[in-house]
Parts: structure tokens; sequence; C-alpha cells
């Protein structure tokens, strides 16, 4: 068992956290929202600190989990950052959704101080996190990734190193470049069946076990059929990351026109007022346009 801080107490970290309680690991929280973070400690034991630094302090990991590369740079550098907390030696895994760009600068910063940087982008939704049954897509040093899997086996189905630092975030950009194109094949395939006046359910059951099954479908079908979106990860979250993607192919030269499309598609949804609704919102469009 280990010492570890967790920064971050959202819908994904304040779970996470708690799968690192159960294990029996040594926890203290930060939330920029200290009332977040003293309702973890009462649920889940452990302690609660008030500053990055301040959690980080003795710590042997420091989990993060937040919201962008603003966000990540104020709880990793400065004055209160936890780098400036952080022991020789202790690890940093980042389980934020940022960009390639920002991970490598901190893993630099952080290899100047004698700390370990692990990009670990996750993926698996809410669900995935109370369940602890996340993917966790990795950048990094071979041998600090190898420190921190046994830590990052609290909450994960499957670990795995992909590549130096900032593959892990090149990874989590493929992830969600495929689920934009699954979301908008299965919301156009669920419209068309109700407008033809079919039974969505019936059609589901058929479709879902053959070729066109997926995560998605499985996981989300009823809700849309249901019109259903107070749940899950939020519209201007996905905006988010399809603009981390769509930058990134620009460098590198990837073309994605279909991403670029969906990312439109998500714009109208906020436009219709779905900004914090569940990424299969995007049929929500096509029923209140047609």
């Amino acid at each position: 068992m280990v010492k570890v801080a967790f920064l971050g107490l959202g819908v994904m970290g304040y779970p996470m956290a708690g799968h690192l309680a159960a294990k029996g690991h040594e926890v203290t929280v930060y939330n920029r929202t200290t009332a977040k973070a003293e309702a973890w400690v009462s649920e889940h034991g452990g302690a609660f600190a008030t500053t990055p630094a301040e959690a980080a302090k003795d710590a042997d990991f420091v989990m993060t989990c937040v919201g962008n590369d603003d966000d990540l740079r104020a709880v990793c550098t400065g004055e209160t950052g936890a780098f400036s907390g952080m022991k020789p030696g202790a690890v940093l895994v980042d389980h934020t959704t940022v960009s390639a760009k920002v991970t490598r600068e901190l893993y630099d910063i952080a290899k100047e101080k004698g700390l370990g940087f692990v990009d670990a982008p996750i993926s698996g939704g809410q669900a995935g996190a109370e369940n602890g049954a996340l993917s966790v897509m990795c950048g990094g040093d071979a041998d600090v990734f190898a420190s921190a899997e046994p830590v990052i086996a609290a909450y994960a189905k499957i670990c795995r190193l992909i590549g130096e630092s900032g593959a892990g975030q090149i990874t989590k950009m493929c992830n969600q470049i495929a689920i934009a194109g699954a979301v908008q094949g299965l919301s156009e395939a669920l419209h068309f069946c109700q407008k033809a006046g079919l039974d969505g359910e019936k059609v589901v059951e058929v479709i879902s076990a053959g070729a066109a099954g997926s995560w998605q479908m499985s996981n989300r079908y009823k809700t849309m059929l249901a019109d259903e979106f107070e749940h899950g990860f939020a519209v201007d979250w996905m905006r988010k990351d399809l603009g981390i993607c769509l930058s990134t192919g620009d460098e590198i030269g990837a073309s994605l026109p279909v991403t670029a499309l969906v990312d439109q598609f998500y714009k109208d949804v906020q436009k219709l007022g779905g900004a914090r609704w569940d990424t299969s919102s995007l049929i929500k469009r096509l029923t209140m346009l047609w």
C-alpha cells in the first residue's frame, strides 16, 4: 500500500479516489471546491488538503483528474502546485484529457525536478469510474509506468503503456474520434427507425447482435429512445476533446472530415441548450430539427 494524493473530485475523480481508498492506500484528496473534498473524506476516510502542494506532500503517487490544459497546469505548477510539494522520485499520473503539448511540457518539468510523469487519460464514462472498470491509455517512461500500474489497477479494467510521453493523450484522441462517428451513426439509425414507425427496442435487439453492435448502442440506446440526456459525458467536454483532436490533426497532417462535421453537430446541440447533456444527445438535434 502506498500514499496517494488525488487532485480533482469530479464525476470521474470522486469514485476513482474511492477505489484507491478501498484498496487500502492512504489517500489525501484535493478539490477546488473544498466541500466536495470534505464530503469525500466523510464517505471514504483519509484526509483532504486545501492546496495541491499540501495534498502531494510525502505522497508516492499524485493522481490528477481535472478539466483542461489550463486546469492541469494550475494544479501542477506554481507555488501551491503539486510539483512544489512532491518528494523526489514521486510520480504524477494525469488522468485528464488534455493536449499532448501540455503533457510533454509537464513531463519535461517533472523530469527536471526528479519526478516521474505519466499521461494516463481514461475511457469508460462515469459508470466505468464507479465500477472500477476504466480503460487507461498511458504515455511515459516504461519504468515509471511499471511503478504506477499497480496503483492505477484500483479502478482499471485495462491499463497499457502505448509509448513515450504524450502517447496516452494521442490514444485518447483516437478514442474520441471513434466515439464521435459511432454516436452520430447510432443517432441517425434510431431517428430513421422512429420516422419509419418501427419499435426502436426491437430494432436494437436485432442489430446489436450483429455487426452494428457497439458500446454506445448497448449503453445509450434506451435513454436515447426515451429522450433522456441528463447524465454521462457532457457535450461541452466532448467539444473540448474534439477541438484537441482537430488541432492535433492539423499539426500532424491527419484528415478528420467526419470528426469536424460531428463537432459542428455538437455545436448545434449546445445552441439547443444541451451543453451539459450527454454526448448521446446528438439524436436530439435530429428530432428537434426534423
